[in-house]
């Protein structure tokens, strides 16, 4: 998408307020090979879900599950309440996330970087009233969340656009919050955490959510390798994302280990038959022998 289709396309302020010319969405051709995955991915765990409410979410789920639908002995009502249930979960992750942006007004911009099919910001929308800027290198993720948007009559202030989040034309200090979630680990963090600068405000917050691998456990596990194999990723260490920020004037203010609180929703996805990818138990005894952490962390642009 170039500038000139942002003007005509988008009410939003900002296509209008400096945006220049988008950068060619992959820069090379790892970034090729990942936006061909998700161009053409299809996966229930993914689509079903989101099907229940119009919140298609890629991220996983926190908080504890109620694994009393497993009991259900109906067939296809089983399976509908075990996906309502991981559905139910992914939101809540997406929520907790939300609550750290804040305090947000309905004048403010946020910006959702590896957006996917952009539950992240109709849920930030839903919470602030805000604007909302979601990025994916995926063309297909992008035009869908776009019509998710507009069937919701929120695309006067949700917008998606096909750019690269290392390099996205937007204006300098536009936006008063954004984030990264479960998205980090495609890219360079150097990169990644100096374009979140740019763009933030003085005093805006920056929240990611990511798995990253425990350096106190020593090098990346074999479980952690089998994970980058799966989703054609590059796991980063914990302290790198510290590192980072630091570089890139990102102070953490709020930092939350999720990693007991997402083992729930891996074990009745495990059940769930309709589902499952075969990444389930890699990621329970990653999570169990300590050489992978779920984290929150909050940080103030200053």
């Amino acid at each position: 998408m170039n500038d000139q289709q942002d003007k005509e396309e988008s009410p939003l302020t900002i296509a209008a307020a400096g945006t220049r010319n988008a950068p060619v969405p992959t820069q090379s051709t790892y970034q090729t090979r990942v936006a061909d995955y998700w161009n053409a991915e299809e996966n229930p765990v993914n689509l079903e879900l989101g099907r229940i409410d119009d919140l298609y979410h890629h991220h996983y789920g926190v908080g504890p599950a109620d694994r009393s639908v497993l009991e259900e002995t109906d067939d296809a009502l089983r399976r509908e309440r075990i996906t309502a249930e991981l559905h139910r979960l992914e939101h809540a992750q997406a929520e907790l996330l939300a609550a750290h942006l804040g305090p947000l007004t309905p004048a403010d911009r946020v910006f959702d970087a590896g957006c996917g099919r952009g539950g992240g910001s109709v849920v930030a929308n839903l919470h602030y009233g805000c604007h909302a800027d979601g990025v994916t290198i995926s063309a297909k993720q992008a035009a869908f969340a776009n019509e998710q948007a507009h069937q919701r009559d929120i695309d006067d202030k949700v917008r998606y656009h096909h750019r690269n989040m290392l390099d996205t034309g937007f204006p300098t200090g536009a936006y008063a919050a954004s984030w990264n979630n479960e998205s980090t680990m495609y890219v360079e963090l150097e990169l990644l955490f100096a374009e979140q600068a740019r763009l933030l405000r003085r005093g805006g917050r920056y929240v990611v959510v990511t798995g990253c691998y425990n350096d106190t456990y020593g090098r990346a596990s074999r479980e952690v390798s089998l994970i980058n194999a799966h989703y054609i990723c590059d796991i980063h260490p914990r302290s790198e994302y510290f590192r980072a920020m630091a570089r890139n004037r990102l102070v953490p203010v709020h930092v939350q280990d999720l990693t007991a609180d997402t083992i729930p929703y891996w074990e009745l996805r495990k059940e769930a038959d309709h589902l499952v990818t075969g990444i389930e138990d890699t990621f329970l005894n990653a999570y169990k022998n300590g050489s992978f952490q779920y984290l929150l962390i909050a940080a103030d642009r200053v």
